[in-house]
């Protein structure tokens, strides 16, 4: 289709299996498609979405290697029956919530950075500690890594679980250490798309969707005990809010 634009497909440097991958991905998760459901032929597909059987042939190639969709020689395509447990993450709106739903959830986790870097504060963030232990690791669960986190703790805090705080997520250690005290704390949430780098840690095309969370914890004079600025893969959580009458 030289010259013309594709009829589903926005034009993007983002391959055209990519995109078709990432359609047929949110299917699955999303449950249109269901665990053990047989997914629709080839030729159905090439239909649907007017593209090349090659195509077809690689977005379901990457969902196989991820684990979503199982090939049968001679039966069809299935998607496999662990999808949703494995890839759900919700994004709790509680502190309590939070920290419990972490504590419960083993990722690993990869290191990337480790400093004494000063988080940048905006007024609204509350009062700088006198120094910072920042880290930037991937979590991953089942070798799917599905966030980028920029960790800053107060040194203070740091030191008190340093061995806990570089093998465990943050918030369930804060919470546990008797010293230190939360007297607030809130986060915010923004869509975005994934540049390259972070397109390249969590393994997804460029300008994927993704969720970019910033936490900020304070202690009870407004100092800022822990700032988290998250990016999580957007066919990974889910976000939960208690509506009030």
């Amino acid at each position: 289709m030289l010259g013309s634009a594709h009829p589903i497909f926005p034009d993007s440097p983002v391959p055209l299996y990519s995109q078709l991958a990432d359609l047929l991905r949110q299917r699955v998760l999303r449950g249109v498609w269901a665990p053990g459901a047989k997914v629709p032929s080839l030729e159905a597909l090439v239909v649907e979405f007017q593209v090349a059987r090659v195509t077809v042939r690689q977005a379901i190639d990457i969902l196989t290697r991820e684990g979503l969709l199982l090939p049968q020689r001679g039966r069809g395509t299935f998607v496999t029956d662990h999808v949703q447990s494995e890839r759900s993450l919700t994004l709790e709106t509680s502190l309590r919530g939070l920290a419990d739903a972490y504590r419960n959830d083993k990722p690993r986790l990869t290191l990337l950075e480790e400093s004494g870097v000063q988080p940048s504060l905006t007024p609204i963030d509350g009062l700088p500690a006198p120094a910072y232990h920042f880290m930037r690791r991937v979590h991953s669960r089942e070798d799917a890594a599905y966030c980028v986190a920029s960790i800053f703790i107060d040194q203070r805090a740091f030191r008190l679980a340093p061995k806990r705080f570089r093998q465990e997520t943050v918030v369930p250690v804060l919470m546990d250490l008797p010293e230190v005290v939360i007297a607030s704390a809130r986060q915010t949430l923004r869509i975005s798309t994934a540049d390259l780098e972070m397109a390249r840690l969590l393994n997804i095309p460029v300008s994927s969707p993704v969720a970019e969370v910033r936490r900020v914890c304070l202690a009870p004079d407004g100092t800022v005990l822990y700032l988290g600025q998250i990016t999580y893969r957007g066919d990974f959580i889910q976000f939960e809010m208690q509506l009030t009458l």
